[in-house]
């Protein structure tokens, strides 16, 4: 269920987003991308106006391969 919950959320154009991209941290330092920390990531970088979307080649369980794209135009 947490890997179904993981895999939607690294599709939705318009998930949310966490700030982990600019932080220079390992993914390890980041935490696993539960679906707790998923939901926390994605509330945060909504309220940004962002989007949360996995890197390109990211692992879908690390919490530090996400970035939170912004909107064009922002």
């Amino acid at each position: 269920m947490i890997r179904l919950v993981v895999i939607a959320l690294s599709l939705a154009a318009c998930a949310g987003c966490a700030d982990s991209g600019g932080s220079g941290r390992a993914w390890y330092e980041n935490g696993d991308a539960t679906y707790d920390n998923l939901k926390a990531a994605t509330d945060a970088c909504k309220a940004k106006g962002g989007d949360l979307q996995l890197k390109n080649g990211g692992d879908p369980t690390h919490l530090g391969d996400y970035d939170c794209i912004m909107a064009k135009g922002h």
